[in-house]
């Protein structure tokens, strides 16, 4: 098999489904619009929930891209050869079209005539069916009609039904595999095991049921599919190279961290693979249309953890200087010709990213003087593993620094207690996200859509108290309320607090009727629609949503018919939620 490009990879997956009639559509911020329940987009298919669920695409039945992806519940595991906070999804969907036989016909034609592999190094998993949903055998069927054999067919019940857990779409899966040839590990091998034998690249999910909130399966009234390929694990695999970091995408980020460090990325694999990896996610946050600033909440608290992991990797490595704007360039140099944003957004990253440098070492600095504290008051020549985890926790101290620093004062640290508060602090941080999570990304209910209009409204009354400078940052909406982030340098008025309510009353009293219409990008634009960002639509067709001449968004939905079906809006507080963002906090009742 020849080297494959990453530039090739991209375009031999998007142009294979523009043949077979899919429309392709950019990849959404790697930071949630109007979504509560998750932090990031940490797959392909979280901004087309709606349209899984049966709105109307702009793009048509049939779409593909390539997504920008953020998974921070393993950030731990960051340091192997193949894990990633960031990575790119390649993904196609049918909206409602095409199922499991033309899905697994497709994916048999992209392995063995695009990727080049044989069929015999294929193997797949399918469904196993359990007291509520049969076997997949149609899945399996279908591989057998592409010539698989039943010794290359498996069945789990575990590893192949997509689902969340508290409801929605779902429905069995299946994941495909490449061979390696390797011996079996014994009678029961099978791509479920972790031996090697088996790896990975591809997973089909048939979505065709609903599970409804008491549990409950029925069949779903649109069947889709969602498909989800790793664009580096693929690519370092296609190559051979079975890294990731060894990969093009990596090459200039790690020689220039060889260069400023004196050191090889051979000799130095963990810390490397932790900086290389954080700092590329920072830079794809920061490089976002809507990126934020390190901060201490959401989004910007994971931010600031990978930087501070990175800063903590960079002093193993002995480097004392400022080198994280330098590092960036790299990642902003390799991605900008197709995420032109970090390019428009190159001084806001490179900004930030001293200024969080900066501030660490001055926090380091204090932690120095934390621990000279604590070695002075240090009992029995051991520092507890409660007190190592606050200078872990609060002055971004690792393990290693402070037993560094003990072991020079003959003093030992209680590494299970340090642990034991790590695990639960991991624990904690885990329920926080799964609560984020919790009901909510198939949640678009009515209520969530009345808030999504209310949106709207504020943002166009906004733009219409203080300029067209106010643009919409982002927003947070569940059924019980909404949060609005707009860019704005300073705290509004009491006065001007209260006239935004008015105002948004105001046009909810008047029952103007919401009207959602397809148009072009540039007809949009050409009647002044706003959108928050516009790049990541389709640009054949958009979703334009207008209230009388009150406010005219490109959005993807869903709306109430008529303002008159919000009810009373009241705003519950206005508040700074970074620099030159400001944060409104409302209700319906």
């Amino acid at each position: 098999m020849n080297r494959i490009t990453y530039d090739e990879l991209r375009n031999l997956w998007l142009e294979f489904f523009k043949s077979k009639g899919h429309t392709q559509i950019p990849s959404a911020s790697v930071l949630p619009e109007n979504d509560a329940t998750v932090l990031f987009t940490t797959a392909g298919m979280q901004p087309l929930v709606p349209y899984l669920l049966g709105e109307k695409h702009p793009g048509g039945k049939r779409i593909t891209n390539i997504q920008k992806c953020i998974r921070t519940n393993d950030i731990a595991e960051v340091g192997d050869h193949c894990h990633c906070t960031f990575f790119e999804m390649m993904g196609n969907w049918s909206l409602g079209d095409y199922f499991k036989k033309e899905m697994i016909a497709w994916s048999f034609e992209f392995l063995t005539q695009k990727l080049g592999f044989k069929k015999e190094q294929l193997a797949v998993t399918c469904f196993a069916g359990n007291a509520n949903t049969p076997k997949d055998e149609e899945a399996a069927a279908a591989w057998r009609e592409q010539g698989l054999t039943d010794a290359q067919i498996f069945f789990t019940e575990k590893d192949n039904w997509w689902g969340l857990a508290d409801g929605g779409p779902c429905g069995p899966d299946s994941e495909m595999f490449i061979d390696s040839g390797k011996p079996a590990c014994g009678p029961n091998c099978s791509p479920s095991c972790n031996c090697g034998k088996y790896t990975e690249v591809w997973n089909d999910v048939f979505m065709q049921y609903l599970k409804t909130k008491d549990g409950s399966l029925k069949p779903l009234a649109q069947k889709n599919v969602d498909t989800g390929m790793g664009l580096e694990r693929t690519l370092a695999f296609l190559n051979g190279e079975g890294d990731v970091f060894m990969t093009e995408l990596f090459d200039d980020c790690r020689k220039k961290l060889e260069e400023v460090s004196g050191k090889a990325y051979a000799d130095n694999l963990v810390p490397f693979r932790k900086i290389l990896d954080h700092l590329r996610t920072a830079v794809f946050i920061l490089g976002d249309d809507r990126g934020i600033p390190p901060s201490n909440t959401d989004q910007g608290y994971v931010l600031r953890r990978l930087l501070r992991i990175a800063i903590r990797n960079l002093k193993k490595l002995e480097v004392n200087a400022f080198v994280l704007p330098q590092l960036a360039e790299c990642v902003i140099n390799k991605y900008k010709p197709y995420y032109p944003e970090l390019e428009r957004n190159r001084a806001f990253i490179v900004a930030e990213l001293e200024k969080e440098e900066q501030l660490f070492n001055r926090t380091l600095n204090a932690g120095l003087k934390e621990m000279d504290k604590v070695l002075a008051r240090v009992q029995g020549g051991v520092i507890d593993g409660q007190t190592a985890f606050h200078l872990y926790d609060t002055f971004g101290f690792p393990l290693e620094f402070t037993q560094e620093a003990a072991a020079e004062h003959n003093v030992k640290v209680d590494v299970d207690g340090f642990n034991a508060c790590y695990e639960a602090h991991q624990a904690l941080s885990r329920k926080g996200a799964e609560q984020k999570f919790k009901g909510g990304l198939a949640d678009h209910s009515e209520k969530s859509a009345h808030y999504h209009t209310a949106t709207h409204i504020m943002h166009a009354m906004l733009r219409q108290m203080f300029g067209d400078t106010v643009a919409q940052r982002g927003s947070n909406i569940t059924p019980e309320r909404m949060r609005f982030d707009f860019s704005f340098d300073r705290k509004m008025t009491p006065e001007e607090v209260k006239e935004l309510e008015n105002k948004v009353n105001d046009v909810i009293a008047q029952k103007i009727p919401v009207v959602c219409e397809e148009k072009t990008l540039a007809e949009a634009q050409a009647e002044g629609a706003i959108g928050l960002f516009t790049n990541k639509y389709d640009a054949e067709k958009v979703k334009v949503y207008t209230i009388g001449t009150v406010s005219k968004e490109v959005c993807g939905g869903p709306h109430a018919a008529n303002t008159g079906d919000l009810g009373h809006f009241r705003i519950l507080k206005e508040e700074s939620s970074s620099a030159g963002v400001r944060r409104i906090k409302a209700v319906l009742e």
